[in-house]
């Protein structure tokens, strides 16, 4: 079943005031945060001023029970997330209009700066724009999980989004084992990169690929989007792999600090995943750290420029076998820098 048709009409209070009813996670969607505060101060300018803003459309389940609701809530946002929470922020009075709108009305006021209650307090009749403000809702009513995601990238066809988010947005083995990974403690709370666009998906992604293949490979884009449809059309087994993954990165949660400076940037987590996986010492991250000391203090070494060269093609297999075997050297070495540059002829033989 696929229907497409209008929900009925109602006001953006009554969407705040059903907001629990409403989720704004299905796996599909981006993650929060996509917008600046700018940007949703902008919707809400265009809401007061009277302009026309795009449709919603959300997976209707108040007619039909459906496998597709996962949360137990009668509604799943498909397309409008954003939209949604820069409203119910504005509602709530954590948004600010921008300091430079315009009011087009009829009566010359200065509304900018303001938040919900504010204008609430000082030009009632302009908050009740807000609160009655009309939005055309599409009510998407279907239990096929395909034809969900599918609407939800058409209709983000013309938006840039993420290889992440596309992946996320399929249907399969691969991309639901994905998102488990991205939800293990070492991804939610160990990275200190941003998270705004899947980027933890990604990695999710990368160290499936690496552990299901039993090395590294290249991890592109375009191997990643194989990779997430290989499911569908093999009856390769996934589930161990991943389990082997959560494994490995309960292990890199405890080695690893929270917020941990060494994971600003994410090009680096598959070396120190394998180091994780085939080392797994307690004081690793220490190694690491002392690695990267010298790293800075000693930009000629050879295994230095070596690994520098290599982190310019953070996805490239070699790449991730270059740095994984300068830092497995240094490691096993106790950073002996002498017994290091001894090693790194046969580094690079072994990783080409």
């Amino acid at each position: 079943m696929f229907v497409v048709r209008p929900f009925q009409a109602t006001t953006l209070s009554w969407w705040h005031s059903e907001r629990d009813q409403l989720d704004l996670s299905p796996p599909y969607q981006r993650s929060p945060g996509v917008w600046s505060s700018t940007d949703k101060a902008y919707l809400i300018d265009s809401i007061i001023n009277g302009y026309d803003i795009p449709k919603f459309y959300i997976a209707d389940f108040s007619y039909v029970s459906s496998n597709l609701n996962i949360t137990g809530k009668p509604y799943a946002v498909i397309d409008g997330r954003q939209r949604f929470e820069a409203i119910f922020e504005f509602l709530d009075g954590k948004l600010k209009l921008n300091k430079n709108m315009v009011y087009l009305g009829d009566e010359p006021v200065d509304i900018s700066g303001m938040d919900y209650f504010k204008l609430k307090e000082k030009h009632s009749k302009i908050a009740q724009r807000v609160e009655n403000f009309n939005i055309t809702v599409m009510s998407v009513i279907t239990n096929r999980e395909d034809m969900s995601n599918e609407l939800f990238v058409r209709l983000n066809r013309n938006k840039p989004l993420t290889g992440a988010e596309v992946r996320s947005a399929m249907t399969g083995e691969v991309p639901r084992l994905i998102r488990e990974i991205s939800q293990t403690n070492f991804l939610t709370k160990s990275i200190a990169f941003s998270n705004t666009r899947k980027q933890s998906e990604n990695v999710a992604a990368k160290l499936l690929l690496i552990e299901h293949r039993g090395g590294f490979v290249e991890t592109k884009k375009i191997n990643l989007d194989r990779f997430a449809l290989e499911a569908a059309l093999t009856e390769t087994e996934f589930s161990l792999s991943a389990e082997r993954v959560k494994s490995s990165l309960t292990d890199a949660f405890h080695i690893f600090k929270e917020n941990d400076p060494l994971l600003k940037s994410s090009g680096v987590i598959p070396v120190y995943y394998w180091l994780t996986r085939n080392i797994g010492i307690v004081n690793l991250r220490d190694q690491i750290l002392s690695f990267e000391t010298f790293r800075n203090a000693s930009k000629n070494h050879p295994a230095v420029v070596a690994y520098n060269n290599a982190s310019r093609s953070t996805n490239d297999p070699l790449s991730y076998k270059l740095r994984y075997e300068i830092l497995k050297s240094y490691i096993t070495n106790d950073g002996n820098s002498l017994k290091l540059e001894q090693d790194i002829p046969g580094i690079l033989n072994l990783a080409s």
